[in-house]
């Protein structure tokens, strides 16, 4: 693959489906790639503080060169971002650009921007039309793909939001060479997340590139283009997260609980970095309730811990609460349902399954087990398997 190739991506929803594009420069053509599939349409950019002093200008630029002059709604970074006052923020300046529902928003930033630009997007005038442009690694290979969005509530992460697809996903390669190193490290956990779910090769060929990835070039673009690939044909078989797309969950309810309980502070812990102790808790949780190889953690572990990602509780720096409140945490998570704890756990590298009936009793040991209050390298106590499995991902 050249480093100045742009690679397309199709998310297949029929009537509905719409592509990823992913490359150098494609801020530079983003009025042109939105206008030839949104005629004549005006446009909302919704953005943050610092995405909007490194990156803004050259998309404005790029929009007009396309026909296009946005309104410009600027926020404030950071996680906290995704509430309801925010929520409001960018409603009432859509509205106030007089933006009608067959016209635009644009997400322009990370997770936090494109979360609630479109759930903006998915409530104004009852759904407009609605484009990411994705600005962290994080986002561009997982929450800028597949229209899951959403705020923050107080008891938990994401509880607050809608459905809606974007009409186009513009992923420029080049606007990574600005995140700060901490910020690609959380995004490539995401991206090491499509070979823990049901790619072992691509896991395995990250363990032996990701000093590429890190770099650039080529083999950057080849990892996002395997990962939009991956979670977009998860997005085409189950839109709406009632089948497997919930393998896509892998770490996260262990994740959320911990951004939860560190009260969404970034200093403390972002949301990729939950999500990569999230994965490592996953895979050691199954080795404990015997199924998965402990070799099969410690290979996970190993490898974050290669790239730099915190890969247990005890990384996390400041206290946590006790794990009866982690408990309380991912029994609030939306991936509960009817009160039975729904985990995605691994029988090994690549082979993620939904467990929907795991003991809160074993989950709270384990996290008693695990947390910063104990000493760590206590012997895994061997259990049983926690009820049936769902279909393993295909």
């Amino acid at each position: 693959m050249s480093a100045n190739a742009t690679v397309t991506v199709e998310v297949g929803l029929g009537d509905r489906a719409y592509d990823i594009l992913i490359g150098p420069g494609l801020l530079s053509r983003a009025g042109t790639e939105i206008s030839r599939r949104l005629p004549g349409t005006r446009a909302a950019v919704v953005t943050d503080d610092n995405v909007a002093t490194t990156h803004l200008e050259t998309l404005q630029a790029g929009l007009e060169q396309g026909g296009i002059e946005p309104a410009i709604i600027t926020l404030p970074a950071g996680e906290k971002t995704k509430s309801f006052a925010h929520l409001e923020e960018v409603v009432d300046g859509v509205l106030a650009a007089r933006l009608e529902r067959g016209d635009v928003v644009i997400a322009l930033g990370g997770g936090v921007i494109g979360d609630l630009a479109g759930f903006a997007a998915g409530i104004v005038r009852r759904g407009m039309n609605f484009v990411q442009i994705p600005t962290s690694l994080l986002a561009q290979v997982d929450s800028s793909v597949g229209g899951k969005t959403g705020i923050n509530s107080a008891r938990g992460k994401n509880l607050v939001g809608v459905f809606h697809q974007p009409k186009l996903v513009l992923a420029d390669t080049e606007v990574l060479d600005t995140l700060p190193i901490r910020e690609f490290r959380a995004g490539y956990a995401e991206l090491a997340k499509y070979g823990l779910i049901d790619r072992p090769d691509f896991f395995a060929w990250l363990e032996e590139n990701w000093g590429q990835v890190f770099a650039g070039g080529p083999e950057r673009a080849q990892a996002i283009a395997e990962a939009c690939r991956a979670k977009a044909d998860v997005v085409a078989r189950d839109e709406f997260e009632t089948g497997d797309r919930a393998l896509l969950n892998l770490g996260h309810t262990f994740g959320h609980a911990l951004e939860a309980a560190t009260r969404y502070d970034s200093a403390r812990l972002v949301h990729g970095e939950g999500v990569a102790i999230g994965m490592a808790l996953a895979y050691r949780f199954s080795s404990r309730l015997n199924l998965a190889s402990p070799d099969d953690a410690a290979r996970v572990e190993a490898h974050f811990r290669a790239v730099g990602l915190p890969w247990r509780m005890t990384d996390i720096p400041g206290e946590l609460p006790d794990a009866e409140a982690l408990l309380a945490f991912i029994t609030q998570d939306k991936k509960v349902s009817r009160g039975a704890l729904t985990f995605i756990l691994t029988h090994g590298i690549g082979q993620a399954f939904i467990a929907r009936d795991v003991p809160a009793s074993e989950v709270l040991s384990f996290l008693k087990e695990n947390h910063p209050g104990r000493q760590e390298s206590r012997p895994d106590r061997r259990k049983s398997r926690p009820g049936q499995q769902s279909s393993s991902p295909g």
